[in-house]
């Protein structure tokens, strides 16, 4: 078990794992951030399994934070598991009576809005981790925090331009995670930059298709 829990007591299901050279890992981490992995493959796929997938992960990443006493990181995860319940219930009505979700490119009022909040709110989060002393790297960490959820809330709309967003945080997640120790998060937003890179390409044939019925997959293609 890689010695004694020492935290939470009624959340020791979540410290329970195996060791590996030399460091516990614990069973809910490794299972979150694989649920992570597979919910950007499910985004690229439109896939409907992608929030419920999305939410398990959530969960048990929140469970693993509380109980290793890393409340920013719990925080980020509740308003993941916000973001989640809105993005679902807006892909479910999208989609109702078996209809394919049909993405499209922001316009330019959600994108300047959408710029805003991402300026906006690193600047905003970023002060305060500053003032409270939770990162080590405040102005990249914020970003990372809040174009995470604005990703996220884009996915919601069916906006292709969501898939830009990762892609920028995974250029600042990468180096940052490698600068912090953490090789297997940096390996995850490694995936994530690949994935995005794919999301990017099937849904804008996917919008092509739909904007020229009379367009081939091969014509979209070329």
């Amino acid at each position: 078990m890689g010695g004694a829990h020492t935290g939470v007591w009624w959340l020791e299901w979540a410290y329970a794992g195996f060791t590996l050279f030399g460091e516990h890992i614990r069973w809910a981490d490794l299972i979150g951030n694989i649920a992570a992995l597979a919910t950007v493959a499910l985004a690229v796929r439109r896939s409907m399994w992608t929030w419920p997938v999305q939410l398990t992960g959530a969960v048990l990443l929140f469970a693993v934070s509380i109980d290793a006493q890393l409340t920013g990181n719990a925080l980020k995860q509740v308003m993941f598991i916000g973001l989640v319940v809105y993005g679902w219930t807006r892909w479910a009505r999208a989609t109702k009576g078996g209809t394919e979700l049909k993405v499209r490119p922001a316009t330019g009022h959600e994108r300047g809005l959408l710029l805003g909040l991402l300026i906006g709110g690193t600047i905003a989060v970023a002060l305060l981790f500053q003032a409270t002393g939770v990162s080590w790297a405040p102005w990249p960490d914020a970003f990372i925090f809040v174009g995470s959820a604005i990703a996220t809330f884009g996915q919601s709309r069916a906006l292709i331009d969501f898939w830009f967003v990762w892609i920028i945080v995974d250029l600042v997640g990468v180096p940052l995670a490698l600068m912090s120790g953490l090789w297997v998060s940096g390996l995850v937003y490694s995936v994530f930059f690949v994935l995005a890179l794919v999301g990017i390409r099937d849904w804008v044939r996917q919008y092509r298709l739909v904007r020229e019925p009379g367009a081939t997959a091969a014509e979209v293609r070329a």
